[in-house]
């Protein structure tokens, strides 16, 4: 009984993680689209230091940023990073 409650909590941990790292992406990738016509955000990018208007690059900086929101929890924490303007960071 102990190792299925084990188990069962590692699941849950790692499914936390994974809806953490897939809303990640899906930010970093729309992010990236927009940033194709857009100089501002390129721009932005690179005076970051993160280098050229790359997905890879995109996503360093969309997680980077994430790692830093205040979180209060899994739900809240997804909240936050969907909430963000990382396009409005970029281009300023």
């Amino acid at each position: 009984m102990v190792e299925a409650e084990a188990a069962a909590k590692e699941i849950a941990e790692l499914a936390m993680q994974l809806d953490i790292l897939r809303t990640l992406y899906s930010r970093a990738r729309d992010l990236f689209d927009r940033g194709r016509a857009d100089l501002a955000l390129r721009r932005g990018l690179t005076m970051r230091g993160y280098g050229e208007w790359t997905l890879d690059n995109v996503y360093a900086f969309v997680y980077e940023t994430a790692i830093e929101l205040p979180s209060g929890g899994h739900g809240k924490f997804l909240g936050e990073i969907n909430e963000t303007d990382f396009a409005g960071l970029l281009a300023v």
